[in-house]
């Protein structure tokens, strides 16, 4: 999962980058400190794999992860190649979903390039560029694709309809993840590589003396219920303080946290939500070698999660067996779940649901 990062300038994208990759991308108070994208990959926290590394004792264990990529600040004019424009646009069309972060906190000594704190007023700000900046792409694109309907293929018939339909929408500020696809069509929009089709979770970075009250932060309100509205996820994050417990250990955090009468921490709660926006769901696999977990799609069936381990074993797919994790804490071991019975023998139309602990038997 290939996440982006991005904001107006200066609403902390960087200190959040750094907090969460611990890369050391560069952060300071001006517009455009990021200019390439900074990449950074970093481990998906879950518990369940403590337990059963302890459960297991394997060689090695090896958490899921996620790749942010921090986009340089966008700016009024962007899509038509202001600041940098037309390239920071380009790095956004490579990721599965957008990070969208907003200042919702105010310092006199960090500069606001419209010298004044509206999260509600940057969101659109930077929403408008992504949509004109589809528009563009979705006029040049009707021309070609009417002339190719002419033909009479039903697909391309199909195609020149959606990308008008896509081009209305954008004209009345409706981006194409707000718009309704069948399946067939959803294959075409899926190759349009569009900016706006993009699930996008908006961060509200706070203060840290927000985080003691945030019924308070009239900035956080405006922009959870800007979120609810068009059907975007919003979490709450004090990049600054995520950056200073980034080091600490597993203790040291959970102790700091609870001073703030926090259970998790920021960069936990970007991942759910993270997860959750994209319909993401994680499987477990265990032995003496390896404890692992694997994210897949929710809906995913038994032969192509197998075939996220390697493609051999979803091409000799034999069945998958399967408990789920909470039941096999329960009973403490794998040994003793297969003594009870507990471990369930399923095909290839099986669905894998979060949190499965599976082997899968396959023969090539």
């Amino acid at each position: 999962m290939k996440l982006g990062i991005v904001g107006l300038p200066n609403v902390g994208k960087s200190t959040l980058f750094n907090a969460i990759t611990k890369a050391g991308a560069e952060a300071a108070n001006y517009p455009f400190c990021t200019i390439e994208p900074n990449v950074g990959v970093v481990s998906v926290p879950d518990e369940r794999l403590d337990v059963l590394t302890k459960m297991y004792k394997p060689k090695k264990t090896t958490p899921t992860a996620i790749e942010f990529v921090d986009i340089a600040g966008l700016v009024k004019g962007a899509s038509k190649g202001e600041g940098l424009g037309n390239k920071f646009l380009s790095h956004i069309r490579e990721v599965d979903a957008i990070v969208h972060v907003v200042r919702c906190f105010e310092d006199e000594n960090i500069v606001h390039v419209e010298n004044s704190i509206d999260p509600v007023r940057d969101i659109e700000t930077i929403n408008l560029e992504l949509i004109f900046s589809d528009l563009e792409i979705m006029e040049k694109r009707l021309d070609k694709s009417k002339k190719a309907a002419k033909s009479g293929d039903r697909s391309l018939v199909l195609e020149a309809k959606i990308v008008e339909r896509i081009k209305d929408s954008l004209e009345k500020g409706i981006p194409v993840r707000n718009m309704e696809f069948d399946e067939d069509e959803e294959a075409i929009v899926r190759q349009l590589f569009l900016l706006t089709s993009k699930p996008v979770l908006y961060v509200c970075n706070v203060s840290e003396d927000d985080l003691y009250d945030l019924d308070k932060n009239k900035y956080v309100k405006s922009v959870k219920e800007h979120a609810a509205k068009e059907g975007s996820g919003a979490v709450v994050i004090c990049a600054k303080m995520e950056e200073e417990i980034a080091d600490f250990s597993d203790d040291e955090k959970k102790e700091f946290l609870s001073g703030y009468g926090l259970e998790q921490s920021g960069l936990d709660k970007l991942i759910k939500e993270s997860y959750r926006l994209l319909g993401l769901i994680s499987f477990l696999t265990g032995g003496p070698e390896e404890v692992r977990a694997w994210t897949i799609k929710k809906g995913t069936k038994a032969p192509q999660a197998a075939g996220k381990i390697h493609s051999d074993i979803e091409r000799g797919f034999i069945r998958a067996e399967v408990i789920p994790y909470e039941e096999l804490v329960k009973v403490g071991s794998e040994a003793v779940a297969k003594e009870k019975g507990l471990i369930r023998s399923e095909g290839k139309e099986y669905v894998m649901q979060d949190g499965d602990v599976v082997y899968f038997r396959f023969n090539v």
